[in-house]
């Protein structure tokens, strides 16, 4: 299978293995890193599937950007977000490959 491995792909990936890395018992600090990198790297996934004019991925990637934001912090609980890490997880790598499919 031929993926291009740009800028896009590798924030996916990062942001992946990072969200599978919370489902571990880490320091508190660790999840405020992925919280910050996390509101970052969806912004800059926002903004390119909205230049791509795809309205899906935007709105999904917006909304996961304010979710994931570290100044207002949304309480989940650790179980919930477990399972909201494992879906962004699922979500991204899918996208690599979906969107390397309908190119």
């Amino acid at each position: 299978m031929d993926i291009k491995f740009g800028i896009e792909n590798i924030i996916k990936i990062v942001l992946s293995i990072l969200f599978l890395g919370c489902l571990l018992d880490w320091e508190y600090g660790y999840f405020q890193f992925v919280r910050f990198l996390g509101m970052v790297g969806f912004a800059i996934l926002a903004y390119q599937s909205n230049k791509r004019e795809n309205q899906t991925l935007t709105v999904v990637w917006a909304a996961s950007a304010i979710l994931i934001n570290p100044i207002f912090k949304i309480a989940l609980g650790r179980e919930l977000w477990n399972i909201v890490d494992v879906i962004w997880a699922i979500l991204l790598i899918g996208s690599i490959f979906y969107g390397k499919r309908t190119k």
